[in-house]
């Protein structure tokens, strides 16, 4: 993988929010403390949108975004935070090369392997220059220190991309519980008080309703996060609840020409939901096989050829690989893993991620070093398309070793703000349930045999095939 190093300077500290570290501390406080109750909620949100003008104007409507999450301290570890591109013309999305960004309260770490990993998809570059003098990313930065603690943050300044693109870079990232989505973006620019309430009550329903094309750029400066984040949330069934909506004619400033400011909260249904799969029965085709494991290969290939596009088989594809499906890709070659990356939820088209799954695995699994060419050469690509989760209604480990089929459960365990998964095919390297659970446990760095107020178990099954190579 790459090295980065540096730091991000900030460039706004002192006109957009306090340089002073004590009154930017208290200016945050009180922003997030004067949050309506009715704003606090008790389903933790998956992602907001909050704004980003200085704060004298937009911070009491972000400290209704960040006062949601204010119980996520210490479950949250990652945030993606993405926002408009304002001064730099930029193609797609952008991350920055350096390791840290600072703020008057201090350095926030950049997660360097989710770059890493969204790097690989084609539609975001390193551009430091991007970066460097946009307000958008660095007026919430002070408010994740205050509001979540010490996590990793992943920046990403949106230019002009299209919601697929956004939303496949959130895919990549989605995660679980430990991963929260920050969109920065503002609403209505310069209109009167009368106007601006109106437009930006029409923006508001139309972010809830998730009329995608109903947001344009005339009606929020981040319109290109919002509509991926949008997309993202259609796909994986997220609710959204306007949390406050004013502008600056009710903050700070005059009514005459105005800023539109909102902050809300994508969180998970309630209700129980059968998630939409591929039907895996059609999997048992050898065709269909070989088409996605020739995919794979390929997308593997080209990268290391330096062609960082997605290309998918053209022509008629057969349906079951055209709806939207959950895969798993793992690479090993003479038995030592190489990678291994994948979804839970469908969320895009199998083929597709199928091609992105093969290429994070290959170049962008956090734990291992990206491929080479001779181990392309030698390498065994296996593919594990899951089946629907279904929750267990287990209370402990002894319970849950007892309810589990060895050999043909994989597992999903989350609680305690921690989340692993093992697939079926870990069976073939353990000596029961009991080894099985234990090394889960340590996956998911949870204590052994523990067992968090707030776990969730779900078992899956998965349909497996591979290609062995030589190629």
């Amino acid at each position: 993988m790459t090295a980065h190093t540096g730091i991000r300077p900030p460039a706004v500290s002192g006109t957009f929010y306090p340089a002073d570290p004590a009154v930017l501390r208290r200016t945050v406080d009180r922003d997030v403390a004067a949050a309506s109750s009715e704003t606090r909620g008790v389903v933790h949100p998956k992602a907001v949108i909050a704004p980003h003008a200085g704060y004298v104007y937009s911070g009491p409507v972000a400290g209704a975004a960040y006062a949601r999450l204010a119980p996520l301290r210490g479950r949250v570890e990652r945030v993606v935070l993405l926002g408009p591109a304002h001064r730099v013309r930029v193609r797609g999305l952008a991350v920055p090369s350096v390791d840290v960004l600072e703020t008057p309260l201090g350095p926030v770490r950049v997660d360097s392997a989710a770059r890493d990993a969204v790097l690989v998809l084609g539609c975001v570059q390193v551009d430091d220059a991007a970066h460097a003098p946009e307000h958008s990313l660095e007026v919430q930065l002070p408010f994740v220190q205050r509001v979540l603690g010490d996590v990793a943050v992943l920046p990403l300044v949106v230019g002009d991309a299209r919601p697929a693109e956004v939303a496949s870079v959130l895919d990549t990232v989605w995660g679980g519980a430990e991963t929260l989505i920050i969109v920065s973006s503002d609403l209505s620019h310069y209109h009167d008080y009368e106007t601006a309430v109106r437009r930006d009550r029409e923006t508001a329903h139309a972010i809830v309703d998730g009329e995608v094309d109903a947001v344009g750029t005339g009606d929020a400066c981040g319109a290109h996060p919002v509509r991926g984040l949008m997309l993202a949330a259609k796909r994986h069934d997220l609710d959204v609840e306007i949390l406050d909506l004013r502008n600056s004619g009710d903050t700070a400033g005059r009514r005459d020409r105005v800023v539109g400011y909102g902050a809300f909260a994508f969180t998970e249904r309630l209700e129980d939901e059968v998630a939409r799969v591929v039907d895996t029965t059609a999997l048992e085709d050898a065709g269909v096989q070989r088409l996605l494991l020739d995919t794979a290969v390929d997308a593997i290939d080209r990268h290391l050829e330096g062609d960082r596009q997605m290309h998918l088989p053209d022509g008629d594809l057969p349906e079951v690989v055209t709806r939207d499906g959950a895969s798993f890709v793992t690479l090993e070659r003479a038995g030592r893993l190489l990678g291994c990356t994948g979804s839970m939820v469908p969320s895009r088209p199998l083929i597709e991620d199928v091609a992105i799954h093969a290429v994070t695995s290959a170049f962008a699994d956090p734990r291992l070093p990206a491929i080479t060419r001779a181990d392309w050469h030698e390498m065994c690509v296996k593919i594990s398309v899951l089946g629907p989760l279904e929750r267990l209604d287990v209370d402990s480990t002894e319970d849950l070793a007892r309810a589990i089929r060895p050999g043909v459960d994989g597992l999903l365990v989350e609680g305690g703000g921690r989340r692993a998964t093992f697939l079926p095919s870990v069976w073939e390297k353990v000596d029961g349930a009991d080894e099985f659970l234990e090394l889960l446990w340590r996956k998911a760095g949870l204590h052994e045999a523990s067992w968090p107020h707030d776990m969730v178990v779900e078992r899956y099954t998965t349909v497996e095939f591979t290609d062995t190579g030589p190629r």
